[in-house]
């Protein structure tokens, strides 16, 4: 687990009652630098709570969660955002997108406080625009562009900066048989480049693109397979 990008150690979540509900059984899990893993399970399972704690935005009750080697869980809340911001990308099922600002905007708007210089920011706003294949739309404001093409900008956003680590929270499901697809083609390009990539998906097709498939039932995670079709509500 040294050489781990993601390492989790006996890690839980218990949310305080009465009665307190543990969401989050012992676990111990390894993502290594690069790797690309897809999250599924039922509605309820502890798909989301894994996920805010793999992305920083939430503290286990129990465990270490080491990223990239550095123990997170007793870091204050400062560093924690620091590594987050600098390490990690966030795309989500809807789009988060400022409908009144461009696209160039909407992708600069994630290092607003990055203390990097506008005019390095401007380069890398456009370099993460260009390589999600909207260049040509980079004026343009979300309410002239296509499901897809929103989504693309999303990952933009989340990606400008190069981070370790792209999280994905239902990335496709909002989007069609066809759009989903040119997304997971996407997220398999920023892959082969190198970014580990996590998706918590409940469609069984996007699950399988990834090449390792982590399943949660009932707060338990085990890595295996899923079958043809949509992952099944339970």
């Amino acid at each position: 687990m040294n050489d781990a990008l993601i390492g989790l150690d006996a890690v839980t979540k218990i949310f305080p009652g009465p009665p307190a509900v543990e969401v989050l059984h012992p676990t111990d899990l390894a993502v290594e630098q690069g790797g690309y893993a897809s999250i599924v399970g039922p509605s309820g399972s502890g798909k989301s709570t894994l996920l805010n704690l793999l992305g920083l935005l939430d503290r286990p009750t129990t465990g270490e969660y080491r990223f990239d080697g550095v123990p997170t869980t007793e870091l204050a809340d400062e560093e924690r955002a620091r590594l987050r911001a600098r390490s990690i990308g966030f795309v989500f099922q809807s789009f988060h997108l400022i409908p009144e600002r461009t696209v160039l905007e909407n992708v600069l708007l994630s290092t607003l406080y990055s203390g990097v210089a506008r005019a390095e920011r401007v380069d890398l706003a456009r370099n993460a625009i260009e390589r999600v294949g909207l260049g040509h739309r980079v004026d343009h404001t979300p309410l002239t562009l296509s499901g897809g093409e929103r989504q693309r900008v999303a990952v933009a956003r989340a990606t400008m900066t190069s981070p370790k680590l792209l999280l994905a929270d239902e990335p496709t499901g909002n989007l069609d048989q066809n759009t989903s697809g040119q997304v997971m083609d996407l997220f398999e390009e920023l892959n082969a480049d190198g970014m580990a990539v996590v998706i918590i998906t409940h469609d069984a097709a996007v699950a399988k693109r990834a090449r390792r498939v982590i399943r949660i039932v009932d707060g338990a995670v085990e890595d295996g397979a899923v079958e043809d079709g949509t992952v099944e509500e339970r």
